[in-house]
This record gives C-alpha cells, structure tokens and sequence, in this order.
C-alpha cells in the first residue's frame, strides 16, 4: 500500500523509478529505511551521494543494467559505497547476475560511462538490426526472412567473438577473402 511498508521486512531494497521521482519517493522511504538494508539503484544518471542525501541512507548499490537484462542476457555494471558489507556485494551480485552477467567497478564514473555503452548500447544495435534487415528486404527477401537472417546472424556473430576471444578484427579478416564480395562491400562502406 506504501513505499514504507514495501520495504520494511526487506533486507534489500532495489529502487527501479524514474530520477525525476527520486525526491518524492525519498520522503517516503528516508524514515522507513534501517542502515542494515542494502538499497539496489538502477536510476540512470542518479549518483551515489544524491542517492544518499534523498534517502537519508549509506548502504547504496548504483547499477546501470540494459534491456537484454529481460531475456537474462544483459550485462549490469554496478559499484557500491563503502558502506556496503562483503555479504551485502555478494547479494548484489546474484541479484544482478539473474539478470545476465554483471561487473562491479571501484568508480561510480565507470557506472555513469557505461550507460553510453551498455545501457544504450542495446539502441545502436537495434538501430543497426534495422537498416540491415531494410537492406536484406532490398535486396529481395520477405521482411520475416531478412528479419530472422539478421537477428540469428548477430546472435551467431557476437557468440563467436565472445567465445574466441578474438580481437572484432581479426574475426572481420576471418571473413574477408581478398578480392571477394565481403571486401568489396567493406571498400563501400569505407568511402
């Protein structure tokens, strides 16, 4: 019925509201909130010490997970204030690696730079899925058909790189024969 009494026998609180209700829903939980509960952000662009002041509490976990998260297949940097017990970072672990995969930083800038690479990232790469599908439906194949060659190709692609460890180049040499279609069509998209 309230934010105080969703949070009061919980031994973690995972705050999930846009940034601009921070403020309102600090009211709400600052009073409610004991300093052995560990409070799980993923408010994009909310830091630590604004977390802190609005919530009257020390024990913070800033998160930046991304929408594959949804398939259990995001990646989640994360960093926590000093504040936060080794058992409690064990929690936030498990918790976020539900999600997918999750990385903890000693600087919460690197929290805030990953949202440009993983926490966007998902909308460049949906953004590329897009034009590539349009140009496979050029090309003359049924919309379902481009759609499925695209999204398994990707899937495939990125599976193959993170399982060779392979620099992206190398695995790009791997498919460019010299002389052949796939260089010509990287010549093109060059110039």
């Amino acid at each position: 019925a309230s934010n105080a009494e969703a949070v009061a026998g919980a031994d973690v609180v995972v705050l999930a509201i846009k940034p601009q209700n921070l403020r309102e829903a600090g009211r709400d939980l600052a009073p409610a909130l004991r300093p052995e509960q560990l409070v799980i952000s993923i408010l994009a662009g909310t830091t630590m010490r604004a977390l802190g002041a609005a919530l009257g509490h020390r024990a913070i976990v800033r998160a930046m997970p991304n929408t594959p998260a949804q398939v259990r297949r995001g990646i989640t940097v994360w960093a926590a204030t000093p504040e936060v017990s080794a058992a409690q970072r064990e929690t936030a672990a498990l918790l976020l690696g539900a999600l997918g995969d999750q990385i903890e930083v000693d600087d919460e800038k690197l929290v805030a730079m990953s949202t440009a690479v993983s926490g966007s990232g998902p909308a460049y790469l949906f953004l590329f899925m897009e034009a590539f599908i349009d140009a496979a439906v050029h090309l003359g194949f049924s919309r379902h058909v481009a759609h499925r060659l695209v999204v398994e190709t990707l899937e495939g692609s990125a599976l193959f790189a993170k399982s060779s460890g392979s620099h992206p180049a190398q695995l790009r040499d791997m498919v460019t024969s010299p002389g052949g279609t796939t260089a010509a069509a990287l010549q093109i998209g060059r110039a």
